[in-house]
């Protein structure tokens, strides 16, 4: 069963607008930051996370954003077009912005964090100018993120990029990608969430950020049931809500529910498990598979990364999801 129907006729794939950073990675793992002397650089944030994810699954990808007007920027830009990502509609900032940038602490496989450096940061400088009616009406799926709704005027280009999509029948998936430093009260997040998330066609996100979304609604009742129906009343044909390690449920419009569930794997970070669940489900989901095996590979995808210490360099090819998931099923798979 697959609700979707996207146009077939059209060059691109999947366009991705929103966040593009850095990720700067602990190589000494297993110890605070406070102790972390050295790190890796990986080109990070959800949206390009996911674009690249599409990218390596086969899909004719494209981006809209701003980078920084320094190496950074062009490490970023460099790296996505490495990845066959067009890069035609990212902008180059030249206010005197930076480039996002993570430092990861990997303590534990389940005690990881994320220090964020968001000040002036050339993502959030995003433009409506900047976003090309033609190149949203030449996608067949639109992907927006939360970070990118969470300051001026990046959050006008979302809503200029949802009214294109919607205009031209683009498919929208939203990923919420909530990032507390950002943003300046949960009650700007929760109306700016909810305005995008009524144009949005799919919406996938953690039970926290549906919480998140939900702080206005009185007397609501905090089931996953009730979060994905409210949204039924709009544009959205498909809900998920993702439960970390017991797995995500999709609901459908139609009153259907289905339950995906999560794969072993050798843990060494938590972070990044989100994006490429998103970039496998959401390939699934253009493929025409039903919704249960788009959720499958989406799990497995995100074992595949958990288990790496990158998030970028870590999206699995179609291959290596097809052969995770048959190493799984068959027994061979190693818990270390």
């Amino acid at each position: 069963m697959n609700p979707f129907i996207f146009q077939q006729d059209r060059p691109f794939d999947f366009v991705a607008l929103g966040r593009l950073c850095v990720d700067l990675n602990a190589n000494e793992i297993h110890r605070p930051m406070e102790e972390t002397v050295t790190f890796t650089k990986y080109v990070g944030g959800s949206p390009a996370n996911i674009a690249i994810g599409m990218a390596r699954l086969g899909m004719k990808t494209g981006f809209v954003g701003r980078v920084s007007d320094d190496q950074m920027g062009r490490f970023i830009v460099s790296y996505m077009q490495k990845n066959g990502i067009d890069t035609s509609c990212v902008v180059t900032d030249r206010s005197g912005s930076v480039t996002g940038l993570a430092f990861t602490e990997i303590k534990s496989p389940t005690d990881c964090s994320i220090l964020m450096y968001r000040d002036n940061v050339a993502d959030l400088k995003l433009e409506p100018g900047d976003v090309s009616e033609a190149y949203i009406r030449q996608a067949k799926a639109l992907l927006i993120s939360g970070t990118a709704l969470a300051k001026s005027p990046s959050r006008e280009a979302v809503f200029v990029a949802l009214e294109y999509a919607r205009k031209h029948g683009t498919a929208v998936f939203f990923d919420l990608d909530y990032r507390a430093y950002t943003w300046t009260s949960p009650a700007e997040t929760a109306v700016y969430y909810n305005l995008a998330a009524e144009k949005c066609d799919c919406i996938i996100g953690t039970r926290d950020e549906f919480d998140l979304m939900e702080i206005f609604d009185d007397n609501r009742d905090k089931s996953d049931a009730y979060t994905a129906g409210k949204w039924f009343a709009h544009h959205a044909k498909t809900v998920v809500i993702k439960h970390g390690k017991d797995g995500s449920i999709a609901y459908t419009a139609d009153g259907r529910q289905f339950r995906g569930t999560a794969f072993p794997a050798n843990i060494v970070k938590t972070f990044g498990a989100g994006d490429a669940y998103a970039a496998s489900f959401i390939r699934g989901l253009m493929k025409g598979w039903d919704i249960p095996k788009a959720m499958e590979y989406g799990a497995a995808a995100a074992a595949i990364v958990i288990s790496s210490h990158s998030c970028s360099d870590a999206m699995p090819t179609l291959r290596q999801v097809e052969e995770y998931i048959d190493m799984c099923k068959s027994g061979k798979f190693e818990q270390k």
